[in-house]
């Protein structure tokens, strides 16, 4: 059997990344359209051998589709996915719009699958944000070995989180330093190129930006109210892929054997952890795989119990349009 889906957002780089999601995982589909801002209108995207001509968002009827993997942008879905959840399509959605509403599910497969048995409460999953995904995939396995009470983490993320506006910007103003000219910042509040932002998204009023704020109670949802997260969220020069330094604090004795055993068995890890030059995954390592990285794994004797480890993944691919599409892989076998 095979499902009507329609994916909003397709122009930008995370909806390129779904098309692609797609087809690279086999999921049935028996139909699908692309869908836009009506500025977009007529553009063509490509979907396995099919082209595909985009579609007005607004104006789009979904009643008779299954499913929408939607990354418009936040105000946009705010708009169109309740629409086309009440015409009976099942909307799995990309932005920070719903994600910490109570009755709509947050799922990374790996870690809470069961939860989208709340997916019926309004016909919406969020998708979570692309640094909380990666890390809670690396923090899954360890949490079920020895409960996790704090974790300290410090991201470095791609400029292509702020989609392709922050790659071009990146590309630019990197051309434009070698070529002795003066670069201007639009989309990032300092110069990305040859240097490193401590801010993403907006100021809270604590001194936390929204993507910390993200970071943290994002994880208590998808996987443990009960722990403890601090987070400093920090964009750097490179264009795709995010890392992670995550430091974790547990409530029991954890042995550094159990977590190897525990890492190099959970499903959508990647232990790649050698004690030698290039012995460990960099952001470049990771383009174009939806895996989730582990490296650098060792102990952190500053605390009772705990432990220390690099994470790094393709934040377009498991950070977004792969994570979508497992999403509704799961809810095909589990539900649909």
């Amino acid at each position: 059997m095979g499902y009507r889906v329609a994916v909003a957002g397709a122009t930008g780089a995370v909806g390129h990344q779904i098309f692609e999601a797609l087809e690279e995982t086999g999921f049935p589909v028996d139909d699908i359209v692309a869908l836009a801002s009506e500025r977009s209108v007529g553009k063509e995207v490509s979907f396995g051998d099919k082209t595909l001509k985009v579609q007005d968002l607004a104006k789009f009827n979904f009643e008779g589709w299954d499913l929408g993997l939607f990354s418009p942008g936040g105000k946009v879905s705010a708009i169109h996915a309740p629409r086309a959840a009440e015409a009976g399509c099942i909307v799995i959605d990309n932005t920070s719009h719903f994600r910490m509403e109570p009755d709509i599910p947050l799922v990374v497969p790996e870690v809470n699958r069961e939860a989208l048995a709340g997916f019926a409460n309004r016909n919406i999953i969020a998708n979570p944000n692309c640094s909380t995904i990666q890390m809670v995939v690396a923090l899954k396995p360890l949490h079920d070995i020895a409960r996790i009470k704090r974790v300290v983490v410090a991201t470095y993320q791609a400029a292509g989180g702020a989609g392709k506006a922050g790659m071009d910007e990146l590309y630019y103003q990197t051309k434009g330093i070698y070529q002795m000219e003066d670069v201007e910042p639009k989309k990032f509040p300092k110069q990305i190129a040859f240097n490193v932002i401590p801010h993403i998204d907006v100021f809270m009023q604590d001194g936390s930006t929204k993507e910390e704020w993200k970071m943290v109670h994002e994880t208590k949802k998808i996987l443990d109210p009960e722990i403890e997260v601090v987070a400093t969220c920090v964009r750097v020069p490179v264009l795709v892929g995010h890392s992670e330094a995550v430091n974790i604090e547990f409530e029991e004795p954890i042995d550094i054997d159990q977590a190897y055993e525990a890492l190099s068995e959970a499903p959508g890890v990647v232990l790649l952890d050698r004690r030698e030059d290039g012995g460990y995954a960099t952001p470049v390592d990771c383009v174009g795989d939806p895996a989730v990285f582990v490296s650098r794994l060792r102990e952190d004797t500053t605390v009772p119990y705990g432990l220390t480890m690099w994470v790094v993944s393709d934040n377009l691919r498991k950070g977004a349009a792969y994570n979508a599409v497992q999403i509704a892989q799961a809810l095909a076998e589990d539900y649909l």
